[in-house]
C-alpha cells in the first residue's frame, strides 16, 4: 500500500487527501498530500518526512550537516541557477530560521532547509542519467510564486503552482500565521511519466521553502512495495494449496452425507 507505515516511522496523517493527477500532453503524474511522518519516533523538530524515509529503496536529503559546499549526494545532483547558494536567510540557500517547513503537527523545525527566492530555481537530477518515478518534499510557509516542475529531457511533464498546492494543504505551522505546510508526493503512473529532473522555482517575491527531499530511482509505474505483489510462481502455489483444501472440504461433506 502506498501509505503503508514503516516500522521506524511515526505517522500522524490518519487520513490523506486522495491522489489526483496532473494531465498534460500524454503524461499523468499523481500527487498525494499528507501531513507527513517523523523519521525518528519522538523527534519532532526536523520537519515532516516521507513515510518511506527509512526504506532502503529510497534516499532522503535533509540538508543537515552540510559543511562548505553542497551539490547533492552520490545519487542525486543539485544545481543552483545562480551557480551558488547562501548560508544565511534572505537569498536562495540552505539555512534555518522561523520559515523552515513545519513538522507533521505543525511543530517548529530547527533544522536546515532549502529556500529558493525571487527569480531563482534549483534543479535536481539523478547522477549518471538516472530516472525518477517518485519524489516527495516537505513544503512549508507556502506563498504566492512557489512553483514546482517535473521534467523529462528538458520538457516539462508536470507543473504545479502555489494555488494548487495550497488548496490541498492542511497543516499550519505553529509560528506561521495562516501559511500552510505538509508533505507532497509526486509519482509516475506509467513509463511515459517518469522524469529525470525536478525543479523548484520562485516566481515573483517571497520564497519557496522545502525540506527532507525523498527520491526513488526507477522506471515505469511507481510501486513502493513490490513485496505486496506475489511472484507468479507463488500465486500458482497459493491456487494449488487453495484447490487442495477445497477438495478436502468437499470430500468431508460427502462422507457426512453418507
Amino acid at each position: 500500500m502506498f501509505l503503508k507505515k514503516l516500522a521506524c516511522v511515526t505517522a500522524l496523517s490518519a487520513s490523506a487527501i486522495a491522489p489526483f493527477a496532473y494531465t498534460g500532453s500524454a503524461h499523468a503524474i499523481s500527487l498525494n498530500y499528507t501531513s507527513g511522518a517523523y523519521r525518528t519516533p519522538g523527534v519532532t523538530n526536523e520537519g515532516a518526512f516521507s513515510e518511506n524515509v527509512n526504506n532502503s529503496e529510497f534516499t532522503t536529503i535533509d540538508f543537515n550537516n552540510i559543511q562548505n559546499s553542497f551539490n547533492g549526494n552520490s545519487q542525486v545532483e543539485y544545481t543552483f541557477s545562480q551557480g551558488s547558494y547562501a548560508t544565511s536567510p534572505g537569498r536562495t540557500g540552505i539555512f534555518n530560521d522561523q520559515w523552515a517547513p513545519a513538522g507533521a503537527s505543525g511543530e517548529v523545525n530547527n533544522s536546515n532547509y532549502l529556500a529558493v527566492f525571487d527569480g531563482n530555481y534549483v534543479s535536481i537530477k539523478a547522477r549518471g542519467g538516472g530516472i525518477f518515478n517518485y519524489f516527495g518534499l516537505d513544503a512549508g510557509a507556502l506563498s504566492t510564486g512557489n512553483t514546482f516542475e517535473l521534467l523529462k529531457g528538458g520538457v516539462t511533464i508536470g507543473k504545479w503552482d502555489y494555488n494548487q498546492l495550497n488548496d490541498i494543504a492542511t497543516v499550519v505551522g505553529i509560528n506561521m500565521s495562516d501559511q500552510k505546510n505538509g508533505f507532497f508526493e509526486f509519482f509516475s503512473d506509467s513509463l511515459t511519466d517518469n522524469f529525470d529532473e525536478i525543479r523548484l522555482s520562485q516566481v515573483g517575491g517571497g520564497g519557496f521553502e522545502s525540506d527532507n527531499h525523498t527520491f526513488h530511482l526507477g522506471t515505469g509505474q511507481f510501486n513502493p512495495d513490490p513485496q505486496d505483489i506475489p511472484e507468479p510462481s507463488v500465486t500458482l502455489g497459493m491456487l494449488a494449496v487453495g484447490g487442495m483444501f477445497l477438495r478436502q472440504r468437499r470430500k468431508q461433506k460427502l462422507q457426512k452425507a453418507n
